[in-house]
């Protein structure tokens, strides 16, 4: 298993969706550890740690996003591993 992180900026109708909450339930069943929040430009933030394989797997299930989302973009940056996170959680 191999450790990676990424910070996704997900673009389109994703606020008000429960994106972020449904995001933290993903995460949580993958093992991903992180953040979520809203950005003031309409966009989702994200910061995920964890396995690549299942970073994968929730990177996949962002491009579609809950029911009511309409997903336009997911723009990934790959970033250096740290391991500071303990948990996942939804930034306010």
């Amino acid at each position: 298993m191999s450790n990676q992180r990424v910070r996704l900026f997900v673009t389109g109708k994703v606020q008000g969706v429960f994106f972020r909450q449904t995001l933290k339930v993903v995460a949580k069943k993958n093992g991903i550890f992180g953040w979520v929040k809203n950005l003031r430009d309409g966009r989702v933030e994200a910061v995920l740690e964890g396995d690549e394989e299942k970073i994968s797997r929730l990177i996949e299930w962002a491009h579609g996003g809950p029911a009511n989302a309409r997903v336009e973009d997911v723009d990934i940056r790959n970033e250096k591993y740290t391991g500071e996170f303990s948990k996942f959680d939804v930034l306010y």
